[in-house]
């Protein structure tokens, strides 16, 4: 809404550093399909990673958390929540809504009324009232200060006039689209403008996350559906929460630069094409690439790990394959056994990366 008036876009000072940030995922956009082609199987295996990560991180920004293997049963396989666990239908529900908007983003016509049904299925499974309705009352962004008291750090629209602000941030936002401004820079201020608003009681960090997937994909870049945005972003919260402080300074009088949030979304969206071409563009065709997707599975493996779990990561890969790079890496000494049989679990060596790499994919998730 606020970012989409003329003073606004007008007034946007794109510097150098924006740009090549723009240029950067232009190019890591032109390299989808080629690496769609190469590798379906190194994708699919990242597909499967970013979704429970997506998962795990989205939630746990906002302070919902669950053990690993609790959120692999719900996210990997599509189990219900326990419905005396709170945390588990949260869980579920981003599990639900991400994948919806991978499966059908190009049938979604992107509306207030596809948010207000988004933010009801994210709220399937903990029945709250609020579910699929804007705020009822007014709500404050909020601080809590290293003496225990509670800062406000920015004043949203008020309740009453959050329907008719979302629908004029979607007006806006579709009427931007017929201006020189390159999309990806309006994608970053409809979610800037979408958190200001904070149209929802709960849920509004992770819808806007959700948005962002489904806005991405509206512009073609799919680097969500291998590449968890929100880990990016857990990773670098202190620069997401700053930035967004700094941007929205003035925004109710349309006197705000949106500048420093555009710059950190950008630069979010640029490390996912990166971690994107490093792993899908680093590996080899024919025989060597189920080792190395094998490999790369292993190397994301939290703590100890059964070679049933290791399928989960890799179904398209053979149990003896599976089994053949397990011992491989055991004779190299980067794998170790606890216990024998059918109850054998691995785990990796201290220092010893997996299939010589740097190991830095391995601290995925943690």
């Amino acid at each position: 809404m606020n970012s989409f008036l003329p003073q606004v876009l007008e007034g946007l000072r794109l510097t150098h550093d924006v740009v090549a940030l723009v240029r950067a995922i232009g190019e890591g956009k032109g390299k989808q399909d080629l690496f769609k082609e190469r590798a379906p199987e190194i994708l699919e295996n990242l597909r499967q990673v970013a979704i429970i990560e997506s998962t795990e991180s989205s939630n746990r920004l906002e302070g919902i958390t669950l053990p690993r293997t609790a959120i692999e049963r719900l996210v990997r396989r599509n189990e219900p929540p326990r419905a005396e666990n709170r945390s588990e239908g949260e869980i579920a529900g981003y599990r639900n809504v991400l994948n919806l908007i991978h499966e059908q983003h190009e049938h979604m016509d992107f509306t207030p009324n596809l948010v207000l049904q988004l933010h009801r299925d994210l709220f399937t499974f903990t029945g709250i009232g609020t579910a699929g309705r804007w705020k009822p009352s007014d709500n404050l962004i909020t601080e809590r200060a290293p003496d225990g008291t509670t800062l406000v750090r920015f004043t949203p629209i008020p309740a009453w006039r959050t329907p008719a602000a979302m629908d004029e941030l979607h007006t806006r936002f579709a009427q931007a689209g017929d201006s020189e401004v390159d999309g990806l820079i309006l994608l970053a201020l409809y979610v800037l403008d979408f958190l200001c608003i904070h149209p929802f009681a709960d849920g509004n960090g992770r819808m806007a996350r959700l948005l962002t997937v489904l806005l991405l994909y509206r512009e073609d870049y799919e680097v969500a559906r291998y590449i968890s945005l929100e880990r990016l972003i857990e990773r670098t919260k202190a620069s997401y929460y700053e930035t967004l402080h700094r941007a929205s300074q003035g925004w109710h009088e349309a006197a705000h630069d949106p500048m420093p949030w555009v710059a950190y979304f950008l630069g979010v969206v640029k490390a996912a094409y990166d971690e994107f071409s490093r792993d899908a563009g680093s590996l080899r065709d024919g025989r060597g690439a189920k080792t190395e997707l094998v490999r790369q599975a292993i190397s994301q493996m939290l703590g100890d790990f059964s070679i049933s779990e290791l399928h989960q990561r890799c179904p398209s890969v053979g149990w003896d394959m599976l089994r053949h790079v397990v011992r491989q890496e055991r004779d190299a000494g980067r794998l170790e056994a606890t216990g024998r049989g059918r109850g054998a679990r691995w785990r990796r060596v201290a220092g010893g990366a997996v299939g010589g790499n740097s190991g830095k994919k391995g601290e995925r998730g943690q």
